[in-house]
């Protein structure tokens, strides 16, 4: 059994640096990504609206997949289509380098592209939910448009947004467990292994129980996070 354990642990660290990278990166991409959603201009509205539909219409498995092995295909493609046109050594040892990533880098790429396209939509939903009115009493008051959204805007916005963030969470805690399909050994792939080797299927409800005790701590966070902002109510 301590073995066992052992294994799934380093799996499940794993595991927790794929979720706090994830949120490190995904979530300030979100900002821009929202704004964009709700520009004033067509072209960068239709880009981003594009973006978001791809990033939430497809699977996220079939996502990890494609960032995966996409950049060894498009390797492929530049030396067969700009070999007798690009002699520089540094061009290809740049494209080589931008082009090649191990399996852990490809797992946060695409965990950080699609969850900051859910949290956009969050934190649009969230800043259109504000009445105009408070940002023309904002104006009416002084406040520049930076201190308008700091200071009276994006608090409100936080407490909104917290219920919906917080299932995105959870759930990103249980897609972890979809690295494993493009190799990278996290908790439900260590899990595996061990009951493959154990001929037993009791590993496989120890990660259930991590994968709760987890979600669990995230719930109570979030929990603690809204009673603390209630005072917005």
């Amino acid at each position: 059994m301590p073995p066992m354990l052992g294994f799934m642990a380093r799996g499940l660290g794993v595991s927790l640096e794929v979720f706090f990278l994830t949120l490190l990166f995904s979530l300030p991409l979100a900002m821009p990504l929202a704004f964009g959603r709700m520009s004033k201009q067509p072209v960068i509205r239709a880009a981003v609206t594009l973006y978001l539909l791809i990033m939430r219409g497809t699977p996220l498995i079939l996502q990890l997949i494609f960032i995966y092995f996409a950049p060894k295909y498009l390797y492929s493609f530049l030396t067969d289509a700009l070999s007798g046109v690009v002699s520089s050594q540094a061009f290809w040892g740049a494209a080589r380098f931008l082009l090649s990533y191990n399996r852990f880098t490809a797992v946060i790429i695409a965990f950080s592209l699609n969850y900051a396209a859910y949290f956009a939509e969050i934190y649009r939903g969230g800043i259109e939910s504000i009445p105009k009115g408070q940002y023309e009493a904002a104006k009416v008051l002084g406040f520049t448009g930076s201190q308008t959204f700091g200071r009276i805007i994006m608090p409100q916005v936080i407490k909104r947004i917290l219920p919906a963030s917080g299932n995105e969470v959870i759930t990103l805690v249980k897609d972890t467990a979809l690295a494993q399909v493009i190799g990278v050994p996290e908790l439900f792939r260590a899990a595996q292994n061990a009951a493959s080797r154990e001929f037993s299927a009791t590993p496989i409800f120890i990660a259930g129980v991590f994968y709760f005790i987890m979600n669990w701590a995230v719930s109570l966070a979030f929990s603690w996070y809204e009673k603390k902002l209630s005072y917005y109510s």
